[in-house]
């Protein structure tokens, strides 16, 4: 078998080849081909497929797709190979040339669940997660004892809010195949998603033990508020070996572990250099896309004046609540506090509101804003008098939201910024905000971000409040009651205890929210001076902080 560094290599050489129906021709592959024949004639059909998939078993995916391309450009048909050639593709991170090669390998065999599997996949990387999940029940239908199609599934189940059926599917993969590890990772972040924080440091323990390797499950164990009986997946994890053949992806992973548990363990120095390794990796994989965002909240800015409703006709209307600022700002922890209300449904970090604004730019739509965006969380979420939508990002929407929705209000979250800053470059984050890894970038959107709702509260003052994330932690009682007075609802004291709310959280502080409210990570920038130094740097420069490490 090929190691994963070997594997990294053969994607490099095959970055740069082109795709169906472009021919391919075999050239000096052909000598190749015919020399693993018994006939010095041209290779057969079979013979071309058997050294194809020779090759993608041993990891060498740019021969394996070097055979691939010939076969489908001799206008051959088998519905392995255009699978087969699918997940290439999907490692390569041509997505939609790996859909229509995947698509294809179906049309050829309906019956062939492992392209519906492989289709599930491709689609999940593409955001569809809807098409996903329904392209992977196709799977388990056509082989109900698809272990990989369960565990999949339960993954795009707990990606789409749906975490009890996620943990339904996920012990169904468990219980057809023990040994699955993916499937016992899986139920762990289910798990932790629900609450149930014991059982999921169990399932990822299963994970590791199944698998020591199993870079992502060392990460979500290092997350928990784990028991020290065991230790032994905490020596593997620092162990000189467990980097050894790895992707750099993996090493991301394992690098991030490393770092929070020497946070636990109070080593800062120590934890700051794995996650400069961690954050300086994971850049080059995944670069910053700050000025994009930076740029997006000041074309928006001019797009809040264009258009305004007259807002008394729509008094009846829903609630919609707008949770907004920074990630990790104690966003997740004020969702806890507001759906203590029964009569609040939250939308978690919900995207429909971009999703209305450009449906409505794009399409002739007879329906507003307001009504697109109502119409979109009743099917997401039901018929709630009162919403929650934590899409931080929304803060770049707060004028049009104030223009354009009744009975909108915009609750705007924030923190110190240099505990903030340094929380998002701890956190992690599975896709998106990839900013997150340069404290520079990470520095100017924060400042960007509270430029653009300064901007916004002088224009909309009465629609925005403020929440302060470190007055919360430290004074609840009076913050809370504040916050609840301003909303205009009934006072209640289950408010004050939202670390008891039974409601799933999908997000970096789903730990966290489970915990009742304390002011831990207040000031816990000061651990980490050294290494924040190029975020205090751009800070200092403004007026709002240059005394902020005095």
């Amino acid at each position: 078998m090929m190691d994963n560094s070997s594997q990294e290599e053969e994607k490099k050489k095959i970055t740069e080849i082109k795709t169906y129906p472009v021919p391919f021709p075999l050239g000096e592959y052909q000598e190749n081909l015919t020399s693993n024949t018994n006939t010095p004639s041209k290779p057969s059909k079979d013979q071309i497929i058997n050294q194809a998939f020779k090759f993608q078993s041993e990891g060498n995916i740019s021969e394996a797709a070097k055979y691939y391309q010939h076969f489908i450009n001799q206008g051959f048909k088998d519905h392995r190979v255009f699978s087969n050639y699918g997940v290439i593709l999907r490692d390569l991170g041509k997505l939609q040339e790996a859909e229509l090669s995947t698509r294809r390998a179906i049309e050829l065999n309906p019956n062939y669940s492992k392209a519906y599997l492989n289709l599930g996949n491709i689609l999940s990387d593409l955001g569809k997660l809807q098409e996903a999940e329904i392209s992977l029940r196709k799977a388990i239908e056509l082989n109900p004892d698809y272990a990989k199609a369960h565990s999949n599934l339960g993954n795009i189940l707990s990606d789409l809010g749906k975490l009890q059926e996620a943990e339904i599917s996920l012990r169904k993969a468990i219980e057809l195949n023990p040994d699955l590890a993916e499937a016992h990772y899986n139920l762990g972040g289910t798990l932790s998603n629900l609450g149930n924080l014991e059982e999921a440091e169990l399932s990822q323990r299963k994970a590791i033990e199944l698998q020591p390797d199993f870079a992502r499950a060392y990460f979500s164990l290092s997350t928990l508020e784990y028991s020290n009986k065991n230790t032994i997946w905490k020596n593997n994890l620092f162990s000189e070996t467990i980097l050894k053949n790895k992707s750099k992806e993996d090493h991301v992973e394992i690098y991030f572990a490393r770092a929070n548990i020497l946070h636990k363990q109070k080593k800062y120095d120590d934890s700051s250099k794995f996650l400069k390794l961690a954050n300086q990796l994971k850049l080059i994989l995944y670069p910053s896309k700050a000025e994009i965002l930076i740029n997006q909240s000041k074309v928006l800015l001019i797009e809040s004046d264009k258009q305004k409703i007259n807002q008394k006709e729509y008094r009846e209307l829903p609630e919609s609540i707008f949770i907004v600022g920074m990630p990790r700002s104690g966003s997740s922890l004020l969702e806890s506090v507001l759906t203590m209300n029964t009569c609040v449904g939250d939308l978690g970090e919900s995207d429909i509101l971009e999703e209305s604004f450009l449906e409505l730019k794009e399409v002739d739509q007879k329906l507003t804003l307001a009504q697109l965006y109502w119409k979109k969380a009743n099917i997401q979420k039901g018929a709630f008098n009162i919403t929650t939508n934590k899409n931080l990002y929304n803060y770049q929407y707060a004028g049009i939201i104030s223009n354009q929705i009744p009975n909108a209000k915009i609750i705007h979250c924030y923190r110190n910024p240099l505990d903030n800053i340094l929380s998002i470059y701890r956190a992690n984050f599975a896709i998106g905000n990839e900013y997150a890894c340069s404290l520079i970038d990470c520095t100017k959107v924060y400042l960007n971000q509270e430029k653009i709702m300064k901007e916004y509260k002088s224009r909309f003052r009465s629609k925005i409040y403020d929440l302060n994330y470190d007055l919360l932690a430290s004074n609840p009682n009076k913050e809370i009651k504040s916050l609840i007075s301003w909303l205009g609802w009934k006072w209640n004291e289950s408010y004050l205890s939202p670390h008891l709310n039974p409601r799933s959280v999908s997000t970096a502080s789903n730990i966290q929210v489970r915990s009742p409210i304390n002011t831990k990570s207040i000031n816990g920038w000061k651990n980490y001076k050294d290494m924040l130094q190029p975020a205090i740097e751009i800070l200092t420069q403004t007026d709002q902080y240059q005394d902020i490490i005095s």
